[in-house]
């Protein structure tokens, strides 16, 4: 009995295997279980389940169906990437995204906090009062400055249109925060609260798989080609095995930056070696070094972002939301030590100026409710909790005599729209008295990196001369110049829509003048 029950069971296991290989995206793409684990072989290594969370293995185009040559062809599959396609699919070309990960979204799946913009129909329902002209004012202030004017300019001017063009195709940001170095809401988020990353790229992935965009993972392009000075093609590694030469008219490229390259970070910031890092395993600056390669050039590559509320143990960022909506942040005396709200590179200022070079975000039940992505935070286990303010401070190993002072001096700046501390005017619309109460440790890291190649506003990749690199383009954190010397939080999802829909157009228009 026992020999007949065993081949039998053999056979039934088998399939069950095979079935559950099915629709695993690209051949070899069985990648899942390695990067649980922690591997560290390949681009791939250290992806875990939040990064794969914005789009099914389902949804990307299996391997046997790709063709020698596209119209254009998009590298990298991040939010940038992926509205370039829908652009250059609408404006009647045929697309292919391919991106060097296991899953689509890169960076942009990490975006926390919310999409800038301004004159947005969203503000006009809800009464908020705002202009392109000062967000075109306070980005350049946040950036010291140095902004790229006309880069910037077109940034505000096409907001608007950019959150206008999302809502068409499904994706409704219109709950509205605020950020630090804004003066007016001007953050858009998901209707609900929740972090915008997921969001927003699996809202995308279900576009480009309706519109019949080929999207390929584990697909590794190593090489810009070209001919007569052109660019027309690339040299693709699919699966780590597998190397393609694809031609096309127009390559848009919008692989992110580098934040996770630690080697580059080092050679143009020696001083943040040792830093964590909040980017994806993927953002090794491989776009900057392909485009060098055929004559591009770079802007502002020392102007690195260092986000002032991250977890250590986990390198994850603790999204500007959370102060957006009320939080405060506490030294280990137990007092407040800056402006929550200021811009980024001042918040982490302060905060390497403590002893500890950490602090706390504390905040109540009424800030949890309000910026949904703390409930990830929770799951993650980074959230100490307790129904007191001195239970809290045991929890956290802070005076509960001073703790609770800060608080009652918080809560009656909030009560008279007064920070005499620390001037602080924004996120004040509600005290922190809804118990209970929550803290985050929280230190600098590494975060984004503003520089990255030229490019202007047709989104055209520029050589050392100032002239487009006929049938080049470029969009995203791989670009440099539109934030200057600090980027106001919010206003990169604003880039990667903005921009990545120009690159497809003008890929298009450049196609169809050939």
């Amino acid at each position: 009995m026992k020999k007949k029950v065993l081949p039998a069971l053999i056979l039934v296991l088998s399939v069950l295997l095979v079935i559950a290989g099915c629709g695993s995206g690209n051949a070899g793409n069985n990648t899942g279980n390695k990067e649980a684990a922690g591997a560290t072989a390949g681009p791939t290594a250290g992806v875990t389940a939040e990064a794969t969370s914005g789009a099914s293995t389902t949804e990307y185009t299996p391997i046997d169906q790709l063709k020698d040559k596209y119209d254009i062809i998009i590298v990298g599959a991040g939010g940038a990437g992926m509205t370039a396609a829908l652009e250059a699919k609408a404006n009647g070309k045929n697309p292919v995204i391919f991106e060097k990960m296991p899953v689509a979204g890169g960076n942009t799946t990490k975006s926390s906090s919310g999409m800038n913009a301004s004159q947005t129909k969203f503000q006009k329902e809800q009464g908020i009062q705002d202009s392109n002209d000062l967000f075109y004012e306070e980005t350049l202030k946040g950036g010291h400055g140095t902004n790229d004017k006309e880069m910037l300019r077109f940034f505000v001017d096409n907001s608007a249109s950019a959150i206008d063009w999302l809502d068409s195709i499904g994706i409704k940001l219109n709950n509205i925060t605020i950020t630090g170095g804004m003066n007016e809401k001007r953050t858009h988020r998901p209707e609900d609260g929740s972090a915008i990353g997921q969001y927003l790229v699996k809202g995308l992935v279900k576009n480009v798989r309706e519109q019949g965009i080929p999207l390929f993972v584990n697909a590794d392009v190593k090489e810009l080609m070209q001919a007569d000075g052109k660019v027309n093609g690339v040299k693709v590694l699919f699966n780590q095995t597998d190397e393609k030469t694809i031609a096309s008219d127009a390559v848009i490229v919008t692989t992110g930056g580098f934040g996770a390259n630690k080697g580059m970070i080092e050679e143009v910031r020696p001083d943040l070696k040792g830093y964590v890092t909040t980017n994806q395993v993927g953002s090794t600056g491989d776009g900057i070094k392909m485009i060098l390669n055929v004559g591009g050039t770079t802007v502002d590559m020392d102007q690195i972002q260092v986000h002032p509320t991250v977890q250590q143990e986990k390198s994850y960022l603790i999204g500007e939301a959370v102060r957006g909506e009320g939080a405060i942040l506490v030294a280990q005396d137990g007092k407040r030590f800056v402006n929550e709200l200021d811009t980024r590179d001042n918040v982490t200022a302060a905060i390497n100026a403590l002893t500890e070079k950490s602090a706390y975000l504390v905040f109540d039940s009424g800030v949890k409710s309000r910026a949904k992505a703390i409930q990830q935070y929770e799951k993650m286990g980074f959230v100490k909790t307790a129904d007191t303010i001195e239970a809290l401070s045991k929890e956290i190993n802070v005076p509960a005599d001073q703790l609770k002072a800060t608080l009652d001096t918080w809560n009656s700046s909030v009560k008279n729209k007064k920070d005499a501390e620390f001037s602080r005017t924004t996120g004040m619309d509600n005290d922190l008295s809804a118990a209970p109460y929550y803290a985050i440790k929280i230190g600098p890291g590494i975060h984004y990196t503003m520089g990255g190649v030229k490019i202007n506003t047709n989104t055209e990749v520029l050589n050392k001369e100032g002239k487009p690199i006929p049938g080049l383009f470029a969009a995203g954190e791989v670009t440099g110049g539109l934030h200057g010397q600090n980027r106001i939080g919010g206003n990169s999802v604003a880039e990667i829509i903005i921009f990545g829909r120009q690159a497809g157009i003008k890929a298009a228009e450049f196609l169809k003048a050939k």
